[in-house]
């Protein structure tokens, strides 16, 4: 891909190329018999069914050798249990869902990689102790979310439909009033045409503003030219980053004329930002690089630990 600056043409949806492309696509959700993988298992319902593609069940038994599975019921059983109850679940919840279920075996994480390889999205889920309001993100979930091809997004314990939407008029939760807002931490001028385009299209499913973030950094006060005054300089950067987030978002707002787009562009440290951005989101948008290593860092590793809600982390770049 161009690493230039150059903004993605209008062009048809992310959602609509792969639809055109490759129809075979579902909403992958990983799960494991626990309550929080449960609870990503629903939220991966719903998301197949606001993007109108099938949901697949996907649990990992672990290898066996022979004579165990003669001896007794082993991963592989205890596996299809786990995939027979929430599939019956979920087609309870959701009649119109086509769900399918797999069950490969051998390493998770391994199993997971190839999974998400042809996913429209690979959910997983992630336990959150009491009095904690982010993320306990599990190594098999972090080196996912750190290596698969395709977005990955990380539920946590007890998300519930109701809070993906903005209260009722008494205040109370609600599954039928307007989605709360996707939020998108953009890095700028990095290549994110995927990043965008995944944004974008879970904004739009939703019939959901988009708030993009944009957080640039603060000059040292020696890189301020000789006889400038330093607030002249701030505010000068600040500028040159409100023009370059609203060029790369142009073409997008053409190209999704409905979904409203907030601009937010901050200076200082990113993560603490990005976290009070997304507190209230539906959905947190975070990118990493395609190639950038095993483990999740900067940005989108500080998301996954420490942001209450869902956080979709796409491969870019």
């Amino acid at each position: 891909m161009n690493r230039h600056r150059t903004s993605p043409r209008p062009c048809p949806t992310t959602r609509t190329r792969l639809a055109a492309g490759d129809r075979t696509r579902a909403v992958t959700a990983g799960i494991d018999g626990t309550l929080a993988g449960m609870d990503a298992a629903d939220w991966a319902a719903r998301e197949a069914l606001r993007r109108g593609v099938p949901l697949r069940l996907l649990h990992v038994a672990a290898d066996q050798d022979h004579q165990s599975r003669i001896r007794r019921a082993g991963p592989a059983d205890r596996a299809r249990g786990v995939l027979d109850r929430a599939a019956i679940t979920l087609s309870y919840v959701h009649p119109a869902l086509r769900i399918h279920a797999q069950q490969p075996s051998g390493p998770t994480a391994a199993a997971l990689l190839a999974a998400a390889a042809d996913a429209e999205t690979l959910v997983l889920g992630s336990r959150s102790p009491a009095g904690f309001g982010g993320f306990l993100v599990g190594s098999v979930a972090s080196a996912v979310a750190a290596r698969a091809e395709r977005p990955v997004v990380l539920v946590r314990a007890g998300e519930c439909p109701e809070d993906a939407h903005v209260p009722d008029t008494d205040g109370g939760p609600s599954r039928s009033t307007p989605y709360r807002p996707v939020v998108l931490a953009l890095d700028l001028p990095l290549p994110a045409e995927e990043l965008l385009g995944y944004a974008f299209d879970a904004a739009a499913v939703r019939g959901a503003p988009l708030h993009v973030l944009h957080v640039w950094t603060v000059p040292p006060l020696d890189a301020c030219a000789p006889g400038r005054a330093v607030p002249d300089v701030l505010a000068e950067r600040e500028e040159d980053a409100r023009r370059e987030l609203a060029a790369e978002l142009l073409p997008w707002r053409r190209a999704y004329p409905a979904t409203k787009v907030v601009e937010r562009v901050r200076s200082g440290r990113t993560g603490h930002h990005v976290l009070k951005a997304a507190t209230g989101a539906s959905l947190l948008v975070v990118g990493r690089r395609a190639q950038a290593g095993p483990r999740l860092g900067g940005t989108a590793d500080s998301a996954v630990r420490h942001v209450a809600c869902p956080v979709a982390v796409v491969p870019h770049g």
